[in-house]
């Protein structure tokens, strides 16, 4: 008898595990380019040595390449369980972007049908998930000043995540006990390496934010965002970046307009400013058939002041200024080819600086004003 109801109990588990839906899924982008640059410097070390430069960027033109697994494992009542693991590539190398295998994503966490999901693990802040939707080349990796909008903290370690979808509503919060983020700027290493949870120095690298986002898929859409990160370079001596944006599109027939402005204000430790900016930007994106899409966008930096070290003099920087266009041309749902083309001034393409650590390679000359970059490529999405 007692073998029989432990048969019975062993038969329920195994019916009630076919019945749990779990799918992992493989997948990823590859897009590869050829570029041309003018008046881009040699190294940000070299501002005197440069010149044009004709070859394969690393980054292609709309998309950073990558590979990933996602999975979802039915839990039943509404929940389910899921995981991401997502690591970038050099395209024209093979080789991976940074030394952490699963560098752009990595988190794992529960959702429920009606009250959102948590996640725990390095993900984008929600400052980003709030904003990138109002991005007039959807985040293209090539000509689009993302990394000056977002920060070099757009993605975070050690990160809680909250995110919940209300019908056209979408709310996001997160909370970072270390971003793990390397750099503050080109010339900064942070304490720890920027992972945080310092032993009586919580507050070290931490980060935290929120957004709330409203797209109903026809007409208006708007968001707002706010996300505050406190590099420390010295153990218990912490800085802080702030920003805020706000932004807005608005779709009509074939065509999108986006809009949106950004806050940015940076401090080292002992109060002195870093960098204090308002960043502007406007675009169209404009479906002229079925498969040629074509985006044209306008990015403006009103910098107020910067500095290069805590005890340096500000200095006030020229207002930076950018015009971007995309024509996009789309073979089927997986493959399109592009052309790609960038006009900065006051700097180089896509805002690349020291606040930006010089993660687009594109160092201004000695006394540059001006900037032209042009691309074409393919992208391949699996």
């Amino acid at each position: 008898m007692k073998k029989s109801l432990f048969a019975l109990a062993a038969l329920g588990l195994l019916g009630g595990a076919a019945h749990a839906q779990t799918s992992v899924t493989l997948y990823g982008v590859i897009d590869g380019s050829v570029e041309y640059v003018n008046r881009v410097a040699s190294s940000a070390a070299t501002p005197t040595q440069g010149g044009s430069r004709f070859g394969m960027p690393s980054v292609g033109g709309l998309s950073a390449s990558r590979w990933g697994l996602r999975g979802v494992e039915d839990l039943g009542a509404g929940n389910s369980a899921l995981f991401v693991l997502e690591s970038g590539f050099k395209w024209d190398t093979g080789v991976l972007q940074s030394a952490p295998l699963f560098n752009r994503q990595s988190f794992v966490g529960l959702q429920n049908n009606t009250f959102g999901k948590v996640t725990f693990g390095r993900q984008y802040t929600s400052f980003f998930d709030g904003m990138a939707n109002f991005a007039p080349l959807r985040f293209a990796a090539t000509y689009e000043p993302g990394i000056w909008w977002m920060g070099l903290n757009y993605r975070e370690d050690n990160m809680v995540k909250y995110t919940g979808q209300f019908g056209p509503l979408q709310a996001v919060a997160h909370f970072s006990f270390g971003t793990g983020t390397a750099v503050q700027n080109a010339n900064i290493v942070l304490a720890n390496g920027g992972a945080g949870e310092v032993p009586g120095h919580f507050t070290d690298n931490t980060a935290y934010g929120g957004s709330l986002m409203y797209l109903n898929g026809n007409g208006l859409g708007f968001s707002v965002g706010a996300d505050i990160w406190r590099p420390a370079a010295v153990t218990g001596q912490p800085g802080k970046m702030s920003k805020y944006g706000a932004a807005a599109l608005y779709n009509t027939g074939p065509f999108k307009f986006t809009a949106g402005y950004r806050y940015n204000k940076g401090e080292f430790s002992n109060g002195a400013t870093l960098l204090r900016d308002d960043y502007w930007w406007a675009g169209v994106n404009y479906q002229a058939t079925p498969a040629l899409g074509l985006s044209l966008a306008y990015y403006y930096a009103d910098v107020k002041g910067a500095r290069t070290a805590a005890t340096s003099p500000q200095t006030n920087p020229a207002n930076m200024q950018q015009v971007s266009f995309i024509a996009d041309y789309n073979f089927s749902k997986r493959t399109d080819v592009y052309l790609s083309l960038g006009y900065a001034h006051n700097g180089g393409l896509s805002f690349d600086s020291v606040a930006t650590a010089f993660a687009f390679s594109y160092p201004t000359m000695t006394g540059q004003k001006n900037m032209v970059g042009a691309t074409v490529g393919i992208r391949q999405v699996f």
